[in-house]
């Protein structure tokens, strides 16, 4: 059975000449930000690839079809979409079946990028385990798929509400390597560390194309999961943040917040107690992601050639 890919004349060229290509999820449009920032933003970042060298792929699933890049008619179209589905593995084959609207987060994209043949992937942060998830078991799938798909995500560490000790541990389970680029401690999305120390540090993005490259030599699944820090200038440090998202966790488990609502609700309340600064440090910091993402993409392409 054919794969129902739909792809844009520019990646599909990209990817047929052995050209760089960065992945990019759609979450962020949906569900991250109000028309028409969301679609301002996300053509900021595809600007950012290009003049990186790579070509960008924003993933979503539109008409029965997985997109892999988007038109500029798609992406307004995708960013006044009041109810697309968000998608993880779950709910990816049931919103194609449909042919629902429906948004990619990093699981999703990181499958979809795999089944187009892109590897590397640049996002905000990654979901991870959630606080009480040993009583909840509230654990995002994105942990899994990074111990799958043959995809390098880049990020700023994983969103700073979650567990953060438990994410690591559940990323070593799944045999993840965690990559710090730059700096020994694992970020944590906003702020430049967490406390913690990463398991592994690159400072070049040519080694962590060739540790990718090894994997696959090696025939090892899954993929790898860059932690960029938020550039210095964007960051809201750690001691400033971390009262706002405790408040903020409080104010969900106490309106009964769960599942898929509890990230939007928690960036919602954030974002309104920074009085934005939450939302323009995450821009900074997907930017970021982007320009690093660009650069591993080009060296995965040249150490290939």
């Amino acid at each position: 059975m054919t794969l129902p890919l739909s792809f844009t004349s520019e990646v599909r060229a990209a990817l047929d000449a052995g050209q760089p290509v960065v992945a990019l999820e759609s979450t962020i449009i949906t569900h991250g930000m109000p028309f028409p920032q969301n679609v301002e933003a996300a053509r900021a970042v595809e600007a950012l690839i290009r003049a990186g060298g790579a070509v960008p792929a924003t993933i979503a699933v539109m008409g029965g079809r997985i997109h892999i890049g988007l038109s500029d008619a798609d992406l307004d179209q995708l960013g006044q979409t009041p109810h697309a589905m968000k998608l993880s593995r779950a709910d990816l084959p049931a919103c194609v079946a449909m042919g629902q609207v429906g948004a990619t987060t990093v699981a999703a994209t990181m499958i979809c990028a795999a089944m187009a043949g892109i590897s590397v992937f640049a996002t905000g942060g990654i979901g991870g385990v959630h606080r009480g998830a040993e009583t909840s078991f509230d654990i995002s799938a994105d942990l899994v798929e990074l111990g799958i798909s043959p995809v390098t995500v880049v990020a700023a560490g994983a969103k700073a509400i979650l567990d953060l000790p438990k994410t690591l541990e559940v990323l070593e389970t799944q045999g993840v390597p965690v990559i710090a680029y730059g700096q020994d401690d694992f970020p944590a999305f906003w702020s430049r560390s967490s406390g913690m120390k990463a398991p592994l540090r690159m400072d070049d993005p040519a080694q962590i194309a060739a540790a990718h490259l090894m994997r696959q030599t090696l025939g090892l699944k899954g993929g790898q999961l860059v932690a960029n820090p938020i550039p210095v200038e964007a960051e809201i440090a750690r001691e400033e943040i971390m009262p706002v998202v405790e408040q903020a966790l409080a104010e969900a488990e106490a309106q009964g917040i769960a599942a898929k609502q509890v990230t939007p609700f928690l960036l919602d309340r954030i974002f309104a107690m920074t009085e934005g600064r939450s939302l323009a440090s995450n821009i900074e910091l997907v930017l970021n992601n982007a320009r690093l993402a660009a650069a591993i993409a080009k060296e995965i392409a040249r150490q290939k050639a």
